[in-house]
């Protein structure tokens, strides 16, 4: 769950996970915490047509999560980060 404060710019005020309540950790606005983000919008083909839905994963509770799927994620692994 995000949440920016008020203003010209789009910056973060809080994210908390949305499965154990975490508050993580920002600094001047900027994530500096592992988490996955997810904002998505429902389209023709479900039942959720026209719905925006998001949340945010800590990473802990993202590896929890991924324990869980009968078929694993595929991971890359990248050598330069930028």
């Amino acid at each position: 769950m995000k949440k920016y404060i008020k203003g010209k710019e789009k910056k973060l005020q809080y994210v908390k996970c949305n499965m154990c309540g975490k508050e993580l950790e920002i600094n001047k606005g900027i994530l500096t915490e592992g988490a996955l983000l997810i904002d998505y919008e429902w389209n023709y083909f479900s039942n959720k047509d026209g719905e925006i839905h998001s949340l945010d994963l800590c990473e802990e509770c993202y590896d929890n999560l991924i324990k869980n799927l009968k078929i694993p994620v595929d991971i890359e692994k990248r050598t330069e980060l930028m």
